[in-house]
C-alpha cells in the first residue's frame, strides 16, 4: 500500500481525483493490517469517521488539511469519544467537550480517525507505561517507539494516518519522531492551545504534529496555532505563514553546536550521522558557530523535581469524586487511596510521589525552588546563544530506539533518553526533529534543531531544505514488508 503525505492528499482532493471518503476508507483499512501488530491506536472511531468524510465528499476543500484523516494522542479531550490518558483511572471517561486543537481541526474538514497510545498520563519516554498496551516501533517491532507520545509517532510511520497530533512536555514530540522515522515538532509555548490537553507539568506542556515531512508540520501548525482566550497561558502572537518561507534555503543561516555537550551516553552512529547533517547544511551554504550552553548538564535533574511538582499537583483532581474511576472505602479517606493506588500506575506513583516530596514543607526552597532558578539560567543561557545563531543542532535522543524491556526497570536510564530534549521545554522554544538516516541496524536517527521563541517558520525551513539536501528517502518501515 502506497503511503501519502498531507501535500499529496491536498492536491488530489484539489484536483478532484478523490474523494475524503476513499482517504478515511484507505486509512482505516491500513490500521486494520497493520495496527494489531503495532498497537499504535487505543480507539478507533470507524463510524465517525466516515460518516465525516462522507458529508466532505461534495463539498469544495476550502482549507489544506480538508478531507484529510488525522489521529489525536489520547490525552487531548474529544467529545463523545473516549479520552483515557492511557490511565484504568480515566477508563470509559468520554467528555463532555473537545480540545481547542480538535476544534480548529474539525474546523479545517480534517477526518478524525482515532485515538493513539501514549504512557499513561504522558509519563515516559517507550511508551510501555501505558495501562492497556505496548506500542511498538514500526522499522522493528522488538522496540520501542519512543515516548510518551508513541502511538502518534508510529501510526505517522507506518502511513496509517499521514499526520498526527502529540504533546511534548520534556521531549514526548522529538524524541518517538526521531526514534520512529518521522517529523516531529514541539512549538513555542503558548504557540498552541492547551485548552482541553489531559495535564501533566502545565508550564511545560506544548502539543504539537508529527508529520513525513516538515512541509506536511507547517500546514498543520498553521491549522492549530493561534490565541485562545480558554486557555490563560496562550500567546497573544499573531499567527505567521509557516508555508510560505520554507523554500528560502539555508544559506546565511547561522547554526550552533554545543561545545559543552556531554558525549556521555551518545551513540557513535547517532553522533556521525547527525555530525554528517550538519556538514550537509553547512555545505549548502550555512555558518557553523560554536555557542555553549553551561546549564545545559543540570536539565534533566531540574526537569525531575519541576515536572513531578506539577504532576503531583495537577493529577489531585483524580480522587474518585467527580469523575473516572471509583473505588469504594470504609472511609473517604479509603475511598481516594483505594482508588488512586488501582487507578494509577508505577510510573505515575513515582512522579506524584516526587513532585509531593519536593513541594513540603522544608524542602521546598530546596529542591524546588532551586530548580526554578536553575531553569531561569537554562533560559538565559539560550538568550545567550541565540545572539550568535539562528538555531541550535543536537542529536534528538542519544541512542537509536532500544528493545522493549531494556530500560522499564531503571528509571534513571529512561529519564536520561530525553537529554536533549528537555531544555527546549525549560526554556519554553520550539524544536524539531527531522530524520538523517539509519543505523546499520536500520533504526532511524533525529536531528533536533533548537529555534528563538516563535521562530517556528526559521525551524520549518531549515528542516525542510535539509530533507531537500539529504540524499535519501526515509524508506519505509519493516512492518510493511
Amino acid at each position: 500500500m502506497a503511503v501519502h503525505t498531507v501535500k499529496q492528499i491536498m492536491e488530489s482532493l484539489r484536483r478532484r481525483e478523490s474523494k475524503p471518503s476513499e482517504w478515511a476508507e484507505a486509512s482505516l483499512a491500513r490500521i486494520r493490517a497493520l495496527d494489531e501488530r503495532i498497537g499504535a491506536f487505543l480507539h478507533v472511531d470507524e463510524a465517525g469517521a466516515l460518516e465525516a468524510a462522507r458529508r466532505l465528499d461534495g463539498e469544495t476543500p476550502n482549507h489544506p488539511l480538508f478531507g484529510i484523516p488525522y489521529a489525536l494522542k489520547d490525552n487531548l479531550c474529544t467529545e463523545g469519544i473516549p479520552t483515557t490518558a492511557a490511565s484504568r483511572i480515566l477508563e470509559g471517561y468520554v467528555p463532555p467537550y473537545s480540545a481547542t486543537v480538535a476544534d480548529k481541526l474539525r474546523q479545517a474538514g480534517g477526518v478524525l480517525v482515532g485515538k493513539t497510545n501514549l504512557d499513561e498520563f504522558a509519563m515516559g519516554s517507550s511508551t510501555e507505561n501505558s495501562a492497556y498496551k505496548k506500542t511498538r516501533n514500526p522499522y522493528n517491532p522488538a522496540c520501542v517507539p519512543g515516548g510518551s507520545s508513541g502511538g502518534s509517532a508510529a501510526a505517522v510511520a507506518a502511513g496509517m494516518v499521514p499526520y498526527a497530533l502529540g504533546s511534548d512536555t520534556g521531549g514526548s514530540i522529538r524524541q518517538p519522531a526521531s526514534f520512529c522515522g518521522v517529523v516531529g515538532l514541539k512549538p513555542t509555548y503558548g504557540r498552541v492551545s492547551r485548552y482541553g490537553l489531559i495535564a501533566f507539568a502545565s508550564s511545560l506542556d506544548q502539543i504539537g504534529p508529527f508529520t513525513r515531512t516538515a512541509e506536511d508540520a507547517a500546514y498543520v501548525l498553521q491549522a492549530i496555532s493561534g490565541h485562545d482566550p480558554l486557555d490563560s497561558t496562550s500567546a497573544p502572537e499573531p499567527v505567521d505563514d509557516f508555508v510560505s518561507g520554507l523554500d528560502r534555503g539555508v544559506k546565511g543561516l547561522r547554526i550552533g553546536v554545543v561545545r559543552d555537550l556531554s558525549q556521555e551516553g551518545l551513540d557513535p552512529e547517532v553522533g556521525r550521522l547527525v555530525e554528517a547533517a550538519i556538514a550537509t547544511l553547512e555545505g549548502a551554504g550555512a555558518e557553523v558557530v560554536e555557542v555553549s550552553l553551561p546549564h545545559m548538564h543540570y536539565a534533566v535533574a531540574t526537569y525531575y523535581l519541576i515536572a513531578p511538582a506539577e504532576a503531583s499537583s495537577n493529577l489531585a483532581r483524580y480522587d474518585g469524586v467527580r469523575y473516572g474511576k471509583r473505588v469504594s472505602g470504609d472511609s473517604l479517606i479509603d475511598m481516594y487511596e483505594r482508588t488512586r493506588s488501582e487507578g494509577f500506575g508505577i510510573e505515575v506513583k513515582r512522579r506524584i510521589m516526587i513532585g509531593t516530596y519536593a513541594l513540603s514543607s522544608g524542602y521546598y526552597d530546596a529542591y524546588y525552588l532551586r530548580a526554578q532558578k536553575m531553569r531561569t539560567l537554562i533560559r538565559e543561557d539560550y538568550q545567550k546563544a541565540f545572539e550568535t545563531c539562528d538555531v541550535i543542532a543536537t542529536p534528538t535522543a542519544p541512542t537509536p530506539a532500544f528493545r522493549l524491556g531494556e530500560k522499564v526497570d531503571d528509571p534513571l536510564q529512561m529519564y536520561l533518553n530525553d537529554i536533549y530534549t528537555i531544555p527546549a521545554n525549560l526554556a519554553g522554544l520550539p524544536g524539531i526533529s527531522v530524520p538523517c538516516g539509519l543505523t546499520e541496524a536500520g533504526l532511524p536517527v533525529g536531528l533536533q534543531l533548537v529555534g528563538r521563541a516563535f521562530d517556528e517558520k526559521t525551524l520549518l525551513a531549515a528542516a525542510h531544505a535539509y530533507e531537500q539536501l539529504r540524499g535519501f528517502e526515509m524508506p519505509l518501515p519493516g512492518v510493511e514488508q
